[in-house]
């Protein structure tokens, strides 16, 4: 009888195991090796693995300086200018408080430019709060810190009114709604400010830390690339005695102006953000604690002639006036922070504005010992008249310290947007570039191949 092949499924003839079933990716592997025992086999794989290298490379330098490019460009245009806003905050603030205390102290001779100031510095903190509210994070210290003082201002605004029109009455009531104002500007209003130009430096330091370092990643990947295809170019040269294989000629060109274009941009980039940190915004901040530390010592030195010694404080066992004590150690901080300023200062121009400050600083307090010893002595309108007088006041030296700090601060702003600016252009077009030149290389390395195994046809 004829013999019946085989079915398929059908059981294993007994004795023998059944054989199993063999998976695409083992059969795939199967032809893999056997592709790679062959020169055209051993080329394909080359070539493709050229070309990925070639496309990671690009993808990732696209990656890492566009994180890179989009930090510098925050840097410039939104962190560093809401830690500026911050500052006018306080700054705005604080000038508000010291407006309003000289206004009280004048009493009936309160003149229209500082009722003015009080209400322009009580608007551009408004406008600054508005600018600060939209850009800020929903639930972040921040926007806690912009709801309380957008709850506080309409409040301080309301004591400072009462202490007028208290005042022009006669009533001595009304240094105690402004002493109470005072408070709430001391102790709840210039923290909450603090506090958001604090986070909004945070910020700024993240972005930076963002910007700043260098794409190691691309750099290597780059590195590996070029290893790859100086290592198939030596390989082909060893089997084909041919010196040059155009493909990979041109794809090594284009990842060697990748790799340059990376490592140049991102270094110049780098070098300028560094020097807008360095000389601008290290600058800018000691200058801004400065003025602050210059408006607080005003609005004290004012304030001291409202309580007229109803405030004390005790260090040690030594009693002091609360508001001459904090006078003290306001200047002792506006000197400091100008002397920090001078040595940051790096040309005359930026140098200039501080040395002026600091010798308005000195006159200062010559005239407000003057008017401290008048004080103690029980002659207070001769002591008013030395701290808020037309001529020869404490006034006049605490504007013109204001003044320069102001000129100072522009200066380094200034400074600060054309070394960031430099920076984040150093990057511009390198994201866009780098892709490019990705498919270019791939594309070329695989032509390259192609080339080679046309010949085995």
């Amino acid at each position: 009888m004829p013999a019946i092949p085989a079915q398929p499924g059908a059981a294993a003839p007994a004795g023998r195991p059944a054989q199993p079933r063999r998976t695409a990716f083992a059969e795939g592997a199967d032809r893999l090796r056997a592709a790679a025992t062959t020169e055209p086999g051993r080329l394909r794989i080359i070539g493709a693995v050229l070309a990925l290298l070639v496309v990671a490379f690009g993808a990732v330098t696209v990656w890492q300086t566009t994180d890179r490019a989009a930090a510098a460009d925050d840097v410039l245009h939104s962190s560093q200018p809401l830690s500026s806003d911050a500052a006018d905050i306080y700054r705005s603030l604080a000038d508000a408080n010291t407006a309003a205390s000289s206004g009280f102290l004048a009493g009936g001779q309160e003149t229209d430019t500082s009722r003015d100031r009080y209400e322009s510095d009580i608007r551009k903190a408004a406008e600054k709060l508005v600018t600060a509210a939209a850009a800020s994070d929903p639930g972040s210290p921040s926007e806690a810190a912009i709801s309380k003082l957008n709850k506080l201002l309409p409040e301080y605004k309301g004591l400072v009114e009462r202490a007028r029109t208290y005042n022009r009455q006669g009533y001595p009531v009304g240094g105690a709604y402004l002493r109470y104002a005072n408070d709430k500007m001391q102790h709840d209003m210039l923290p909450a400010a603090q506090e958001l130009y604090t986070k909004e430096n945070q910020r700024l330091e993240s972005d930076y830390a963002d910007a700043t370092p260098y794409p190691w990643a691309a750099i290597a990947l780059g590195v590996l690339v070029l290893a790859a295809l100086a290592w198939a170019q030596h390989r082909n040269y060893r089997r084909t005695n041919r010196v040059l294989n155009h493909g990979l000629i041109a794809a090594t060109a284009t990842a060697t102006v990748a790799l340059l274009w990376l490592v140049v941009g991102h270094g110049v980039a780098r070098a300028g953000l560094n020097d807008s940190y360095d000389h601008g915004v290290l600058s800018l901040n000691v200058l801004h604690d400065a003025r602050i530390a210059s408006l607080k010592a005003r609005g004290n030195e004012n304030l001291s002639l409202v309580a007229r010694g109803a405030e004390t404080i005790k260090v040690g066992e030594q009693s002091y006036d609360a508001y001459y004590y904090a006078f003290d150690t306001d200047m002792a901080n506006l000197g400091k922070g100008l002397t920090e300023a001078a040595k940051l200062a790096d040309d005359q121009a930026g140098s200039k504005p501080v040395e002026a400050a600091e010798g308005n600083m000195a006159v200062w307090k010559k005239r407000h010992a003057s008017a401290r010893t008048e004080d103690e002595l029980g002659n207070y309108q001769q002591a008013l008249d030395k701290v808020i007088g037309a001529k020869g006041a404490t006034g006049e030296c605490f504007d013109s310290v204001d003044d320069n700090l102001k000129h100072a601060i522009g200066h380094e702003q200034a400074e600060f947007r054309q070394s960031a600016g430099d920076g984040r252009d150093a990057m511009t077009g390198l994201p866009i570039g780098a892709a490019a030149l990705g498919v270019l290389g791939a594309a070329a390395a695989l032509f390259g191949i192609g080339r080679r195994l046309s010949e085995y046809r």
